[in-house]
């Protein structure tokens, strides 16, 4: 399995796994950059490029969006390179799952066109975002006629850029689809030799409100593993099928309805969670590294894998800013604070506010009963930890 890392962020659990496994790391400048000195398996781009090209098979694992900027210069032509647009342009994606899934409203269309656009002819509720995008930015749900001039107000070009680049948030062309009820799930899974999806993570995203889209809490549990396991994997085989895609990582986010009905969200290719987040959940927390489940092309053993954990919750906590505090405003935040509001805190990585879009992330352990720590923590505005 070849590596590609590059910004905005690697964890010291993917960089260890790395070194334990002697995984090949291409050697690009933002991968140095990001690793300096570490000893790793480093391997020249060149090589990479021509082992892409000689062994289509290879399997190749980002840590990020911004990856796919070095695989567009590079390795344009090699196999994994098609499958790419299937899945970040959104609109795209929209077309591929029709060809499976009908009934779900969508239009594309360019950032100067949608402020002349008619409420009048769009279903409501709405999502809008932009068509390649990352982490939540630039999205909205669109109820009544004052949310649709509010969203107009902020979706201005100069309020779009961050700290991505455009093949990671283009923010020039946007995608309108229809609001889809249910809870919503990330998958972290790949696509083996033969087309099979092999699902290795399932988490329940939590929403503070019918109106939040933000990324604040994500928690994986064997009761939420197992019941949801077959459904994921017989929608996410005709997903497959229809983009031909195989030796494919992705991370996915899908809605499931009361009946059932499954409708993805996003597919974000050739990596698992961003930031380093979901793929080390399982790994911090139930000693079971997916990324080397995905190098060996193994399948989990669910009943293994949870038996330690019982029936508790295993959570990502998003600290991204909605305390309403301008990030160059901010001199400090709690990071010690924040581990003593929960029961057992199994990690915090700090971040800095004024380069990243949040604080930092916490991982953590709940046992069954305990969850009011998740419900606060998602109903925060993170004042309390902030010294401005």
């Amino acid at each position: 399995m070849l590596v590609l890392l590059d910004k905005p962020y690697v964890s010291e659990f993917l960089v260890d796994t790395l070194k334990t496994n002697d995984f090949p790391v291409i050697s690009t400048p933002e991968a140095r950059e990001l690793l300096g000195q570490k000893s790793l398996n480093w391997i020249a781009e060149k090589d990479a490029v021509k082992t892409m090209h000689s062994k289509p098979e290879t399997l190749l694992y980002t840590n990020s969006e911004n990856a796919l900027s070095w695989i567009a210069r590079h390795a344009n032509d090699s196999v994994l390179a098609t499958y790419i647009p299937y899945f970040k342009d959104k609109a795209r994606f929209r077309e591929l799952i029709e060809s499976f899934q009908k009934g779900l409203f969508f239009q594309s269309l360019e950032l100067e066109d949608l402020h002349s656009l008619s409420l009048e002819d769009l279903p409501l509720p709405f999502v809008i975002k932009p068509s390649v995008g990352f982490f939540s930015l630039g999205v909205h749900i669109v109820n009544n006629a004052t949310d649709w001039q509010q969203v107009k107000r902020e979706l201005q070009q100069e309020n779009l850029q961050g700290i991505f680049p455009e093949s990671v948030l283009n923010s020039s062309t946007f995608l309108i689809e229809e609001f889809i009820h249910g809870e919503e799930f990330a998958v972290d899974c790949y696509f083996n030799d033969q087309g099979e999806v092999v699902i290795l993570n399932i988490l329940h995203h939590r929403f503070a409100s019918g109106e939040d889209t933000s990324d604040r809490v994500y928690s994986t549990s064997r009761e939420i593993v197992q019941k949801h396991l077959q459904p994921f994997e017989d929608f996410l085989n005709k997903m497959g099928k229809a983009a031909g895609i195989r030796n494919f990582p992705a991370h996915v986010e899908i809605r499931m309805d009361r009946d059932g009905k499954i409708n993805p969200i996003e597919v974000n290719p050739l990596r698992f969670g961003g930031f380093c987040t979901t793929a080390d959940l399982p790994g911090i927390a139930l000693d079971y590294n997916i990324y080397e489940y995905y190098a060996r092309q193994e399948k989990p053993d669910w009943d293994a894998i949870f038996r330690q954990g019982e029936d508790k919750l295993y959570s990502i906590v998003v600290l991204n800013n909605n305390s309403g505090i301008q990030a160059k405003n901010i001199r400090h935040f709690d990071y010690d604070g924040l581990a003593a509001d929960f029961s057992n805190p199994l990690e915090v990585r700090s971040l800095d506010i004024r380069e990243y879009p949040v604080f930092g992330f916490l991982f953590a352990e709940t046992d069954p009963g305990k969850e009011e720590e998740l419900d606060h923590i998602l109903n925060s505005d993170l004042k309390k930890y902030i010294t401005a």
